[in-house]
């Protein structure tokens, strides 16, 4: 079984998210799927397959479960497939767990998706929070409220007051499992509106429920933060522009995901992430 790395958001061709792709997995039961991305131990594995409503179907495996959609898996699925000549530049329809999803892969090798439109959760209090993170309840920002929010997948997003309190944050991954279960969330997604290099935010994330303790580019959480942002007056519509998201910095994969929002009379209605990507290396491993 052909088994392929590919790091997806990367920055200048450096760092980003690695993820592991498989073609014609088919031929794969869910429980091999489950045994090769516990064994490659990449954050998500995306294993394509036939599809009988889109152009391919995709299924997400982190090293403990299956979720239903994955944007740092696409860009590197996409980017292959582009790569090996299984698809070429246009649009393509990919069928999730989460739905439908649009593909877009630009002549220049740049791939985007669409995102679920925003759906926004329960709100959560800084003492709650903070202590799971290593904080002060005061170190938490109060720009905007702590709350669950999602485009295909529930995280907890945190505000946090600045760039220097952001590189402090220390994961309690008991704390972050026990809370995000409580909320019905995957985990948190924290960030600061300070920047290194200018970004609309500098991001972290931790989904400990699905086995990541943290990793360096999440699509779908940079997608929901921008809605969020947008939502709460923080985020402007920029047109056909893409807002800029950091992350990985903290744990040396430095990488940039890219978001669109297309809004009509002050409403989102369509989100975009985009980035891109590199293939690293190509494996063997039994499906046993």
């Amino acid at each position: 079984m052909k088994f392929f790395q590919v790091d997806a958001f990367t920055k200048n061709f450096r760092g980003g998210n690695p993820a592991g792709v498989v073609f014609q997995a088919e031929f794969l039961s869910e429980s091999q799927m489950q045994a090769l991305a516990s064994r490659a131990a990449f954050s998500e594995t995306a294993f394509v397959l036939e599809s009988q409503t889109a152009d391919h179907r995709l299924r997400f495996f982190t090293p403990w479960r299956e979720v239903g959609i994955c944007a740092h898996a696409t860009m590197a699925a996409y980017h292959l497939m582009l790569e090996q000549g299984v698809l070429h530049t246009g649009t393509h329809k990919m069928e999730t767990l989460a739905g439908i999803q649009e593909v877009k892969i630009a002549s220049d090798g740049m791939c985007s998706m669409t995102q679920n439109l925003p759906q926004f959760g329960m709100k959560v209090a800084p003492e709650i929070l903070a202590p799971a993170l290593g904080l002060l309840p005061a170190e938490v920002s109060d720009q905007l409220p702590i709350r669950v929010v999602s485009t295909g997948l529930k995280k907890i997003f945190v505000p946090i007051a600045n760039l220097e309190i952001l590189n402090r944050v220390k994961f309690d991954l008991k704390a972050i499992d026990r809370i995000s279960r409580d909320h019905d969330a995957i985990g948190v997604y924290v960030f600061s509106l300070e920047s290194v290099e200018n970004s609309t935010a500098h991001c972290r994330n931790c989904a400990p429920t699905v086995g990541i303790e943290e990793d360096s580019a999440t699509g779908t959480s940079a997608a929901a933060l921008a809605c969020n942002l947008f939502e709460n007056g923080i985020l402007e519509d920029i047109g056909d522009a893409y807002h800029r998201f950091e992350q990985g910095y903290c744990i040396a994969r430095p990488s940039e995901i890219l978001v669109r929002l297309i809004t009509k009379k002050a409403k989102i209605e369509e989100v975009w992430v985009a980035g891109r990507s590199v293939t690293i290396r190509e494996m063997e491993f039994s499906a046993q």
